[in-house]
């Protein structure tokens, strides 16, 4: 099953600051989303999960909870697995964060600003 983080809004509105916060309902989190993207590249590809680990330097176990979404990968190991799969790092981040967007039901057209993410190490 998977863990849903309590993610709170970071900004409130004026009339809205004496009220307790609501946490947002079923927020996926980053890695859980990451793992699910990077079983379907590899999935696609028809490789295995030791080919794949193999290619990107890392044990087929850790890829494994890599992809069930139960690690926070370093950035230099998410590079890893998008060069092993065939993409970029930066190609990888955007289909994350469309993925992102699409579990939110968050499309184009509402974004009206720079999308910030915060990973961490």
């Amino acid at each position: 099953m998977a863990e849903r983080a309590r993610v709170y809004r970071l900004r409130q509105d004026p009339s809205s600051a004496a009220q307790p916060q609501e946490p947002w309902p079923h927020e996926p989190l980053w890695r859980e989303v990451l793992g699910q993207r990077l079983r379907a590249l590899r999935m696609d590809q028809g490789q295995t999960l030791s080919r794949t680990a193999s290619r990107a330097g890392i044990s087929p176990q850790y890829l494994s909870e890599v992809e069930r979404g139960r690690k926070e990968p370093s950035s230099e190991m998410i590079a890893a697995l998008a060069g092993a799969l065939g993409t970029t790092l930066i190609g990888l981040t955007e289909q994350v964060a469309g993925e992102l967007r699409r579990q939110q039901g968050i499309g184009a057209s509402r974004r009206s600003g720079p999308v910030m993410l915060a990973l961490a190490a």
